[in-house]
């Protein structure tokens, strides 16, 4: 099967199907002529692979698609009984949140205030694959049991009070905690204990919890925005709704689970994949990258704990940062305030009604997009709106606020998590000018806390933006409430954890 040759013949909407075989239901694609014409023969077949995967009922390739770990990045993955640690990745709920303050845009038009501001967040926010508390001078303290309650209760109000991170910032997470399959954090105390149960392990673990409040490598980073809102009336309705502010400062944060999620991901691959050769059983397509467990197994049932605990971690991790980064900007700026927007994930498997049926939605590199309505909203702040979704772009030309709308049923209730890589970092490396990446950023009023920006990290690494936003608008998944303007960003030249 020619399957680049199938994509590239698809015309018409933004919206078309992929082939897979008679059998099977064809895997949706969103994406723009261009946009689909970006899309390489391996990640083209990495989403076949998936589609045809044990247990797989679905598959969505988003505009932002690229080669991912078995599965690609920017898609959605729904199974009814299978559960796929591929799809998920190694950053366990790798995720989005946005900071809105009172500052006017204004207040930081000058570099050397936004110089003061960055330095202020460096003393509390590290950055960097390794990095924790003990590399700032200024972070929170995160010992063993405070790391322990982390892991198996996410942003209770315990934890919350414990951290300083204000309580109702819990009700602007997509979730502020996840149990384990059975509903009990008991289930996750019970696991993270039996993980810890010697001396060497029980102190590799506590060393991630010192990572809490901590952005990673590689393309985790925080954005100082200036927040322009849509001159659409309706649009423009629900951004203030949601609580954005017009030519106000706000903070957008992309990071994860840090090395505790990771080493929780990295044993699971390795149980999964011994368990497979023990039992002589064969890799979908060949590909130990697509290793799977049925949900309701003992191997599923140790996944899904695992990656609860990861993506507890993960989540107040993000409420940590939010809340040390409003603390820096008052070390600049006394009195203001802040409001967390939203939390977001993009690297998560959770169970949702899709289709009248409750299944497994892997999305890997694509982020929940509920509709106002949506009976999963019923009860929230965002029942009338629709959830806010944060999509980061580059710098230089910006990110976005959207609300999902009615027609993302057709995607599983999912949008793509960004741009996408249009370049590997081996390539953007290889054939980018350092000296045009920092200057086109400084061209566009753009400062950074890196003496050189990542190469691999520049605008030219990913797709085009407004073609990616295209695709979704043109879809009919969601609309765009907010368009995000860089003012400074704080990045780690170290390698990617991510």
């Amino acid at each position: 099967m020619d399957t680049a040759h199938q994509m590239l013949d698809i015309t018409g909407t933004a919206t078309a199907v992929l082939p897979v075989g008679e059998s099977l239901s064809p895997i949706t694609v969103i994406g723009t002529q261009s946009i689909r014409e970006s899309f390489g023969a391996e990640t083209l077949q990495q989403a076949i692979n998936s589609r045809r995967a044990p247990g797989v009922s679905g598959v969505v390739l988003n505009p932002d698609a690229h080669v991912g770990y078995g599965a690609p990045v920017g898609c959605v993955m729904v199974s009814p009984t299978h559960v796929y640690p591929g799809p998920v990745g190694v950053d366990i709920k790798c995720s989005m949140s946005l900071l809105q303050t009172d500052l006017p845009a204004d207040a930081i038009e000058e570099h050397s205030v936004r110089r003061k501001v960055i330095k202020a967040i460096g003393k509390r926010v590290p950055t960097g694959a390794g990095r924790g508390q003990r590399h700032v001078p200024k972070a929170r303290s995160v010992d063993g049991d405070l790391g322990f309650r982390v892991a198996t209760e996410g942003a209770s109000k315990m934890v919350m009070k414990k951290l300083g991170i204000p309580k109702s910032w819990a009700d602007r997470c997509e979730d502020a905690f996840h149990t384990a399959a059975d509903g009990s954090s008991e289930t996750l105390a019970a696991r993270l204990e039996w993980l810890g149960r010697d001396r060497d392990k029980l102190a590799r673990i506590e060393s991630k919890y010192r990572q809490l409040g901590s952005y990673g490598g590689g393309n985790h980073f925080g954005e100082a925005e200036v927040v322009q809102l849509s001159q659409a009336p309706h649009a423009r309705a629900v951004a203030e709704q949601i609580g954005l502010r017009n030519d106000h400062v706000a903070f957008l944060s992309h990071c994860g689970s840090r090395g505790f999620g990771h080493d929780l991901a990295m044993g699971q691959f390795r149980a999964l994949k011994s368990g497979f050769q023990k039992k002589g059983l064969a890799f979908p397509a060949g590909d130990p990258q697509l290793v799977y467990a049925e949900a309701d197994s003992p191997e599923g049932q140790q996944y899904l704990c695992d990656m609860a605990m990861g993506a507890n971690f993960a989540t107040v991790n993000h409420l940590l940062i939010n809340a040390l980064v409003l603390e820096a900007f008052r070390d600049v700026f006394p009195g203001i305030r802040g409001e967390l927007i939203y939390f977001i994930s993009h690297n998560i498997v959770r169970r949702e009604p899709i289709d009248g049926q409750m299944q497994w939605v892997h999305r890997k590199g694509a982020t929940r997009a509920l509709p106002a309505g949506h009976p999963q909203l019923v009860g929230t702040g965002f029942e009338t709106t629709g959830h806010p979704i944060l999509l980061p772009g580059n710098p230089r030309d910006g990110s976005c606020v959207m609300v999902a709308n009615k027609g993302a049923s057709l995607s599983a209730f999912s949008v793509n998590h960004g741009a996408g890589r249009s370049m590997s970092r081996t390539k953007a490396k290889k054939h980018l000018s350092q000296t045009t990446v920092d200057q086109n950023l400084l061209d566009h009023d753009i400062v950074s806390n890196c003496r050189v920006y990542p190469r691999d990290e520049a605008p030219d690494a990913y797709k085009n933006f407004n073609d990616v936003l295209a695709s979704v608008v043109d879809a009919d998944l969601a609309m765009e409430v907010a368009r995000l303007k860089a003012k400074f960003v704080l990045k780690d030249g170290a390698p990617a954890d991510d």
